[in-house]
């Protein structure tokens, strides 16, 4: 090969084209996307909003503190939800000079946002609850009225986690994931206030508040989830161990990659990004290397449907087990060094084409001269042999081949 290596990369977050499917419908610029993702969220601030006026007023006049809890919950949902907005207005943009893998960061670190504000909110409610608690006698029992506004709470919350888990997997993001997840949360949280409010009714007045502490460690719970999971992916955590497996299989399965080493993985806004370092023939031309790492590419991008993202570098031998190349003479260099110490052979003159190969720490060349300067097959042995003594001589060369054309 005339070169040690070449690399390839799959530009990632390219513009959608034509319906979504497959890796369209996970692009995190794909227009359609986009506008799916935003609908969704408006419809859940618009709901959120007339559900936590119903619970915090009702709760309020009701004298239910459970209720009260879950509609504080409530208001957190509408900020989230604008900060979902945020994130998928700005992760959406294409990649520019300034991003060029793109901006879908933006919705991991929104996410990392959006879990530490449920953790305070959580933190705000149990204590608040807890307060409540220490003085029984203070305790009444809330209205009839705000056993309903539990129920229809939790019945709006199911609808919102179907419509938005549903947008998420047609669009796989993690983002919107997390959000219908987050209604979901909040579904089984007014579970345990409805239950709350129904034992108070029933003349057990501290289990509404119990409710609200249960409402508060889901709601941390959660944020905390949230928030670990996000952070693992600023970090560059690797992809789960199954998956790497899946990709080294598939790189491995491609004909002409002998080996591979350096296998690495990363999340960022829900995509996939993967570098490896593959081993070929060091004798291949560099453009069947380049066939080769784009065949590994597509195998891939292919095996692992959330992987927009390939680095592919192409290793003539095993670079952890022999000495490095990089201390040795570039091509021009070499060929002036390898022309003074052939000077003074016969024939050296008449060489056509130097090939270099950079293998296990020294410089292997292949030297061709004209079909006209060959002999017999003694006198070819010979004139390489000569070619080889003189060459040798400079302490980088490793071998010398020589043919005719």
């Amino acid at each position: 090969m005339n070169g040690d290596a070449q690399s390839v990369r799959r530009r990632a977050f390219a513009g959608a084209q034509g319906h979504v499917s497959g890796h369209d419908a996970f692009d995190a610029t794909n227009p359609q996307r986009y506008r799916a993702s935003r609908r969704v969220t408006y419809v859940s601030i618009g709901a959120n909003l007339c559900l936590a006026a119903a619970q915090v007023i009702i709760g309020w006049i009701g004298r239910s503190q459970g209720l009260v809890a879950d509609g504080i919950h409530t208001v957190s949902d509408v900020v989230t939800d604008t900060m979902v907005l945020f994130a998928l207005k700005h992760g959406a943009k294409a990649a520019d000079e300034d991003h060029p893998y793109g901006h879908g960061r933006i919705e991991t670190a929104v996410t990392v946002a959006l879990g530490a504000l449920l953790i305070a909110v959580g933190v705000g409610i149990a204590v608040n609850a807890g307060l409540r608690l220490a003085d029984l006698d203070s305790l009444q029992p809330p209205s009839l009225l705000t056993l309903w506004v539990a129920a229809l709470t939790i019945a709006s919350k199911e609808g919102l986690y179907r419509y938005t888990l549903r947008t998420a997997k047609r669009y796989r993001s993690n983002l919107l994931r997390a959000n219908a997840w987050h209604h979901r949360s909040d579904a089984i949280s007014s579970v345990i206030v409805l239950a709350g409010i129904a034992g108070s009714i029933a003349g057990l007045p501290y289990l509404d508040a119990l409710a609200a502490v249960g409402v508060a460690m889901m709601i941390a719970r959660i944020g905390g989830e949230l928030a670990w999971n996000a952070v693992k992916e600023l970090v560059d955590t690797a992809l789960e161990s199954e998956q790497v497996d899946a990709i080294r299989d598939s790189i491995l399965a491609i004909d002409g990659v002998r080996n591979l080493h350096l296998l690495r993985t990363r999340r960022t806004g829900g995509h996939a990004l993967v570098d490896v370092h593959i081993m070929v023939d060091g004798g291949i031309t560099v453009s069947e290397g380049h066939h080769i790492g784009e065949k590994v590419r597509e195998s891939v991008i292919d095996t692992i449907d959330t992987v927009t993202d390939v680095m592919v570098h192409i290793d003539p031998e095993d670079d952890e087990l022999y000495p490095p190349s990089t201390g040795l003479p570039m091509r021009h260099e070499m060929v002036e060094r390898l022309t003074r110490q052939l000077r003074e052979v016969p024939g050296a003159e008449e060489i056509d084409r130097v090939t270099l190969h950079y293998l296990r720490g020294k410089v292997h060349v292949e030297l061709l001269l004209p079909l006209s300067r060959s002999g017999s097959e003694k006198d070819n042995q010979d004139l390489q042999r000569r070619l080889e003594e003189a060459a040798r001589r400079d302490p980088v060369v490793g071998s010398l081949r020589l043919s005719f054309h």
